[in-house]
């Protein structure tokens, strides 16, 4: 039986990525962290804070499908979904929602995940021999 268990986990090849796996801990510590915003704002800011995180791991499992270049493009969107979370990062902390403590975490876990996508698309563009930048 766990032998079954684990064939269905790496079924899907992106459960196998670190970078997945952080980004579902990102998950989670955005929608902890936007539960306590004002009920106001929560509809706008935290809400698609929220997206936002969900992004980075939806683009990750999404690309994992595709074949290497099409990869790279998702892996991109999955950077361009830490861009934003970067901005509702500081727009949290201008709101007083977050404390300094709070947008020092979210920068870090963010940067890491930035860094770790870069490495997985520099991987992948090594591998399929694909010249292209990334600027981050």
């Amino acid at each position: 039986m766990d032998s079954e268990l684990e064939k269905a986990v790496t079924f899907f090849r992106f459960e196998d990525l670190r970078i997945y796996h952080k980004s579902l801990d990102y998950i989670e510590w955005v929608i902890k962290k936007t539960a306590l915003f004002p009920n106001d704002s929560q509809a706008s800011i935290g809400t698609r804070f929220n997206l936002s995180a969900q992004a980075i791991a939806l683009n990750i499992s999404e690309g994992s499908a595709r074949n290497k270049s099409q990869f790279i493009y998702y892996l991109k969107m999955a950077k361009s979904a830490v861009r934003e979370c970067v901005v509702f990062t500081t727009m949290s902390t201008k709101l007083n929602y977050f404390s300094d403590q709070d947008a020092e975490d979210s920068r870090q876990q963010l940067m890491e995940m930035t860094k770790m996508i870069g490495a997985l698309i520099g991987s992948l563009q090594r591998a399929a021999d694909i010249n292209g930048e990334d600027p981050d």
